[in-house]
Formats: C-alpha cells, sequence, structure tokens
C-alpha cells in the first residue's frame, strides 16, 4: 500500500460515515460487556430492522466511553446524547423515541436523576467538559475492530509522515520537544529514551508495548487496547523506525482476553494492508508486530522482568545497569514503552511537539489517562490536563462522594505509590507535585476513600499485595514485605505496641533503598505515606485499641485495653 490507496480509504471510510443518517454507538469495553452489552447490541440491531432504519442507521460497537459504574452505554452520534444502564427493552425505546422520533428519552440520560436537570449533549456534563482527549480520543468513537474507521480518523498518517518526511533523528527530536514522559509509571522522559536505543549500533533491535498493567484497581491500557488498538501498532511502528527496530512484541496479561483478541484483529488487518510487515508503504521500512501473553505476575511490570518472560523465562528482574536500551531482548538494543505512552506519539506527530507541550506544565506536558476508583460517584476513565487539580479531578468529574459522606485520601499509583489527604486537595497532578507528597503518578489508577476508610488497613492491603507479588529474588523485598505485613495485621488486630511502629519506621526505608527492584523499592510508600498524614491513627490502633474507621476487628481490644 502506498499513501495513495491510504487516503483513498480514509475518504471512503469517511463519506460512508457522513453518508449515513445516524449511527448508535454501543460501548463494547471490557466493563459494558459484563453488564450486558452484547445484548444490547442485538436488541438495537433488532429494532433498527424492525422499524425499516437499518439502511441508513449502522449500530457501531466502540471502546470504552469513560463512564463506567453507568453502563452499558449508548451514544446516539450526531446528537451527541449518552444513555445510561440500557438494556434489551431500553435499546428498543430509544430507537422509536430518540432514532426514530426525534425525541430523547429523558430518564435514561448519562447521570440522569429524579429531579435534577441534566444537560441533553453530553459534551456539556462535568465529567466530559473538563476533560481533554489525546490518548483517549477514539475510544467511545471508533469500531476498534474495523482499521477503516481508524484510517478515517487520520489513522497511520503520521507513520507516513515519520517515513517519507522525516530522518530518525528528526522524530526523536520531536518527541524529546514535546516533553513526553513515560506514563508507565516512572516518569522517564520518552525522547531520551528512544535517543539512547538509536544510538546503540546492533544487527537487531527490539520495540515493546508494556501492557501488563497489575495495578489493583487500574484499566487504562486495558481500554485503550480495546478501544483504540491502531493507534498503539502505529506508535510501536513510528518508534521503530525512530530507533532502527525491525521486531517488536505487546506484552499483555491473559486477565485482558478482549484487548488480546483486538489486537490479534488489528494487527492482521495492518499486515493486510501493508501497514505492518515489509516495505511498509512503499518506503523500504521493514517492521512486524507479536503478541506475548502474561500470566498476570504484577513483577513483570518491571522492565527487566517482563523482557524475561518475553524470552520464556521466569519473570524476575536483574540488576541495571545494563539497562535495556544497550541489552534487552536476547542480548539486542530494546525500547520498551507502555500503553498510554505509544498512544501519544501519532498525534505528537500530526499536530506538532509544540501544540503537545502547551498542555499540561512545562515539567509534565500534555495529558494523563486515569482510572477513577473507590469511594467516588462517576467511576470510570478520564484525561486530563497534567497539573489539574486533584479537587477538580475528584468532585468536579468525579462527582464528589457517595451518600453525603467526607472525602478523606485519594491513592494514586496503586501498590507504588502513596495516600493524599484532604489538606492537598489542590495539589497540581504532575509527576513532581506528587512526588514531593510521598507518592507518584504510577500507570494511573485513583483510587478515593471517605471517612468510613482505615488508613491502617490500608496500609495492610498494599503490603500483602506486595508481599504475594514479589518475586522473591532478593531478600530486602521478600522478607521486608512479609515483616511489614506481619506488623500492620498486628496493629489492625489491636495487638500493636510502640516498638512495633518503630520496627515499621526502620524496616520501610531499608526495604526501599535496598531492593533489587521497584517493586520492592516502592512497596513501602503506602505506609509510609499514611504514616506520614494519618499517623493518629496508628496511634489509636495501639495506644487506644480502637480503629477510628471503624473497620478493624480489635481481636485483643478488650484485654489488651483493660476494663474502664
Amino acid at each position: 500500500m502506498n499513501i495513495a490507496e491510504l487516503n483513498k480509504i480514509k475518504e471512503t471510510a469517511q463519506a460512508k460515515i457522513a453518508g449515513q443518517q445516524g449511527r448508535v454507538c454501543i460501548c463494547a469495553g471490557a466493563g459494558c460487556y459484563s453488564s450486558g452489552a452484547q445484548g444490547v447490541f442485538d436488541a438495537t440491531a433488532k429494532a433498527l430492522k424492525e422499524s425499516g432504519l437499518d439502511k441508513n442507521v449502522q449500530v457501531v460497537p466502540v471502546g470504552c466511553m469513560g463512564a463506567c459504574n453507568q453502563g452499558p452505554l449508548v451514544r446516539v452520534e450526531g446528537d451527541d446524547i449518552v444513555y445510561q444502564k440500557v438494556d434489551g427493552a431500553k435499546a428498543g425505546k430509544l430507537i422509536e423515541k430518540h432514532v426514530k422520533n426525534k425525541s430523547v428519552v429523558t430518564d435514561s440520560l448519562l447521570f440522569s436523576q429524579p429531579g435534577l436537570a441534566v444537560p441533553a449533549k453530553s459534551a456539556e456534563l462535568p465529567f466530559y467538559k473538563q476533560q481533554t482527549k489525546i490518548v483517549l480520543e477514539n475510544c467511545g468513537v471508533i469500531n476498534p475492530e474495523d482499521v477503516e474507521e481508524y484510517i478515517a480518523k487520520d489513522g497511520y498518517q503520521a507513520l507516513h509522515k515519520a517515513l517519507t518526511a522525516m530522518q530518525p533523528e528528526e522524530v526523536i527530536g520531536e518527541v524529546k520537544h514535546s516533553g513526553l514522559r513515560g506514563r508507565g509509571g516512572a516518569g522517564f522522559p520518552t525522547g531520551n529514551k528512544w535517543e539512547t536505543v538509536y544510538r546503540h549500533v546492533a544487527d537487531q533491535k527490539y520495540v515493546v508495548c508494556n501492557g501488563d498493567e497489575g495495578d489493583p484497581g487500574a484499566f487504562m491500557d486495558r481500554s485503550v487496547l480495546e478501544g483504540d488498538p491502531h493507534r498503539i501498532l502505529e506508535g510501536m511502528a513510528i518508534a521503530a523506525y525512530a530507533v532502527g527496530a525491525s521486531k517488536g512484541f505487546i506484552y499483555v496479561r491473559g486477565e485482558y482476553p478482549l484487548a488480546i483478541k483486538r489486537l490479534e484483529i488489528a494487527i492482521k488487518q495492518a499486515r493486510k494492508l501493508g501497514l505492518l510487515g515489509d516495505n511498509i508503504l512503499e518506503s523500504g521500512f521493514k517492521f512486524d508486530v507479536d503478541i506475548r501473553i502474561g500470566a498476570g505476575a504484577f513483577v513483570c511490570g518491571e522492565e527487566t522482568a517482563l523482557l524475561a518472560s518475553v524470552e520464556g523465562r521466569r519473570g524476575t528482574p536483574r540488576p541495571r545497569p545494563p539497562f535495556p536500551a544497550e541489552k534487552g531482548l536476547w542480548g539486542k538494543p530494546t525500547l520498551l514503552n507502555n500503553v498510554e505512552t505509544y498512544a501519544n506519539i501519532a498525534p505528537i506527530l500530526n499536530k506538532g511537539a509544540e501544540w503537545y507541550s502547551a498542555i499540561g506544565t512545562p515539567k509534565s506536558t500534555g495529558t494523563k489517562v486515569f482510572a477513577l476508583a473507590g469511594a467516588i460517584n462517576n467511576t470510570g476513565l478520564i484525561e486530563v490536563p497534567m497539573g489539574t487539580s486533584l479537587r477538580d479531578i475528584i468532585f468536579s468529574i468525579g462527582g464528589g462522594i457517595p451518600g453525603g459522606r467526607k472525602f478523606k485520601a485519594a491513592q494514586t499509583g496503586g501498590p507504588s505509590g502513596g495516600c493524599i489527604p484532604e489538606s492537598c486537595l489542590d495539589t497540581k497532578v504532575d509527576y513532581e507535585s506528587l512526588m514531593q507528597l510521598g507518592s507518584i503518578m504510577g500507570s494511573g489508577g485513583l483510587i478515593v476513600m471517605d471517612e468510613t476508610s482505615c488508613m491502617v488497613k490500608l496500609a495492610r492491603y498494599f503490603m500483602e499485595f506486595c508481599m504475594d507479588e514479589s518475586c522473591g529474588k532478593c531478600v530486602p523485598c521478600r522478607v521486608g514485605t512479609r515483616e511489614m505485613h506481619t506488623l500492620l495485621n498486628k496493629i489492625c488486630e489491636g495487638h500493636g505496641t510502640e516498638q512495633d511502629l518503630a520496627l515499621l519506621e526502620e524496616l520501610a526505608p531499608f526495604c526501599k533503598e535496598s531492593s533489587l527492584c521497584a517493586l520492592g523499592g516502592s512497596a513501602p510508600n503506602p505506609l509510609l505515606s499514611t504514616l506520614r498524614y494519618f499517623r493518629d491513627e496508628y496511634v489509636a490502633h495501639i495506644v487506644e485499641k480502637r480503629c477510628p474507621a471503624g473497620e478493624c476487628k480489635m481481636h485483643g481490644a478488650t484485654h489488651l485495653a483493660g476494663v474502664h
């Protein structure tokens, strides 16, 4: 395929979409699927056929629309109206009243509540209005299993631009100038990593996509893979051209069957059109991608453990240096970025580094995708400019805390992150600000807690997670996480002492500073941050033998506290 043929597909697909009198988009992300989206799709198709509208109105499965706890979601495109919690019966009603008779079904509008006036158009809803979508711009809009719909949205134009109008150094320079930082958690400058791989001379180089999203409550990368898989393939192909690689791997955890299925479809489509394989877009550039499925080990999110798993070995970390950029897969220079990082590449090349760097903050440019979960009204997937305040994310976009309860803390960065208290709600969410608070950006999990959450129990939960997920290769992590979990469990059950608290404060920095990889190095973060901001809760458990939140069962409370 050449650029003329690519543009012909683009024009044909755009004309096809424009020629339709309407599109009814059914959220086909994993969340909505689990709530019955397939039945909604079938009922919608049936209703369109029975009303004679099926020739002009198309029902389209799309990726995640964001408001996950309100699914299954249905959007009537053109009118920009989204309906929530749709089932088979409601689907027929929507077709009859809205599509056929142009009458909005007000009681099923997204975020509608009895007696509450809700704007009809989804763009007017605070949940969507305050978002800026770059990574998620196609999710919920295009059919992820139809490459022509991706091409209609300027898909593979950035790849063509890179291959025909830019030298590899220029591509790397554009990525560096954009200020894009790795969205997998560490925030390392993406262009610098690309340049390092580019400068290493080898007969074979690799490009790897980390889709091993393992943080509890996180589903950002999964949603992008399910909703816009070609964006990842295009980003990887551009990266491969920039660093001189000819082979790529996408590492996805086995718990993501829908993402794997859509990636497989996308790879076959791209190969068929000459967008992967030999002589891509008749440029002479060669690059192909395969999928590797992980078994769900959290430690395989660490780059050296992931690469070991791709090679077919046990997924355990190794000391660095050498870094993968020098010696990665099978000892060859390897570029490794996560899903969200690759999803930013095509827009940067299409619209320019200046455009991208103008979004966000000077040191944290662009946007960040977050998975909102926990004690929040609007759970789901969002994308906001870097530097957006935690308050705006939780209360404006997230809709605040359910049941009139009080906000207590937000956990960012998953097991590797920390807890942010109410006093820091106006903190700008960027790499530097979160690090100053004792947390990290991580891959984008954001768990909200209200006044009923015990912070000691939360620290125990994350420590147990890290303890179970430790590969056991190094003593500080293998033994340290287990000892800290034992002490936290003792405190939660009412048997803790002040000596236990002192020992925790001694163990945590030791584990943090001496572990082999980031799993052990970051495992104490939830503990340290809760000690920093919620020390009074630890004291209450130890001295008063009570849980201020009422969550912990203080088995030893009566005996230890004495009779008053």
